[in-house]
């Protein structure tokens, strides 16, 4: 016969001090006596005497307050505005982002405004889970290699002297919703490798000449001289045009390639797909011609702006040869690669 509620109610808890008090054979004599008396399992009766049982679902769990909830609703709306950082990124970005929240929603509590400055990274990314779980769509390779000038472009062998601004690596990305076929809009986006400074410009159906006037538009606007450009095997990309315009000019620039099939080689421009055309344009088809000025001039008068001056980026700064590392020295291999914001 089970223990009914009321029973429960008024026995349990001085049968649970007298369990308490008790040693090891007097606990096990009231074990023995309760399995008897009720036919309940030992190791239920031993979770029913310890008080060690789950708690309803309705209870809140015991131990220490949950602290960084309070902040939970100032980082989703810095976050979003943000346009959607890392954790690592955003980190950097809420105590400069901060005023402009308080002239918008008001002022926060001292205890936020404490915790948003202890807050780390990795906290961040866990408060911020569910509104990262909504599903991303891929998009489409669009590069079609461009075979005519493989010879006469070299492949970049890390030979550029990466300590100064001034070398660019360049990508396009298309706007064609998921079919390649016929006329669209081209995002082309071009990041300095040092600085992490990026551009970007849309262009009609990825032409040579579009492409390079788009990227003529793009060197104009950057804070410092161009020294190198590295690009895919597009053809939009390795054509006469831009070999021409790098080469017929006072001070020639490094013009360079990727390795077919190797997008690691082009990894400070592929990085920025997304937070650049994908995040701001989405997925969806642009066939729409006189799209492509407003596009540009979003691109190079509001997009440009606010991430090179407002938000954050993260850049490698650190990585040491493998051959460096011990296989189990822990502290080395968390060493191994550092990641700040800038």
């Amino acid at each position: 016969m089970n223990m009914s509620k009321e029973i429960k109610k008024d026995l349990l808890p001085k049968l649970r001090i007298r369990y308490a008090r008790r040693n090891r054979e007097g606990k096990s004599r009231m074990l023995d006596e309760l399995c008897e008396d009720y036919g309940y399992d030992r190791k239920y009766a031993i979770k029913l005497l310890g008080d060690t049982l789950p708690r309803p679902s309705g209870r809140p769990k015991p131990g220490p307050e949950i602290r960084y909830g309070l902040i939970e609703p100032v980082v989703r709306q810095i976050w979003k505005t943000a346009e959607q950082p890392c954790g690592k990124r955003l980190v950097g970005a809420l105590t400069r982002w901060l005023p402009h929240y308080e002239r918008r929603f008001g002022k926060v509590s001292s205890k936020q405004r404490k915790l948003l400055k202890e807050v780390s990274a990795a906290t961040l990314d866990r408060l911020l889970q569910p509104a990262r779980a909504e599903h991303r769509p891929r998009g489409r390779n669009g590069t079609k290699p461009g075979s005519l000038l493989k010879t006469q472009i070299p492949i970049r062998t890390d030979s550029w002297d990466v300590s100064q601004p001034g070398f660019l690596e360049a990508d396009t990305v298309a706007h064609c919703g998921g079919s390649l076929a016929g006329d669209f809009i081209w995002s082309v986006t071009y990041t300095d490798i040092l600085s992490t400074w990026t551009e970007g410009r849309a262009v009609w159906n990825k032409g040579a000449h579009g492409v390079l006037s788009a990227t003529c538009d793009a060197e104009e606007s950057l804070p410092f001289e161009l020294k190198g450009f590295d690009c895919d095997n597009g053809s939009e990309f390795l054509n006469h045009h831009f070999l021409r315009y790098f080469q017929e000019r006072p001070k020639t620039v490094s013009f360079t390639r990727s390795r077919p099939y190797h997008k690691d080689d082009n990894a400070h421009v592929e990085q920025k797909n997304w937070m650049w055309p994908r995040q701001l344009l989405g997925y969806q088809r642009l066939e729409d011609s006189e799209l492509v000025e407003p596009i540009c001039a979003l691109f190079k008068e509001a997009w440009g702006p606010l991430h090179n001056f407002f938000i954050p980026s993260q850049k490698l700064t650190e990585s040491l040869s493998e051959n460096c590392i011990k296989p189990n020295n822990q502290a080395s291999l968390r060493s191994w690669i550092r990641i700040i914001a800038r």
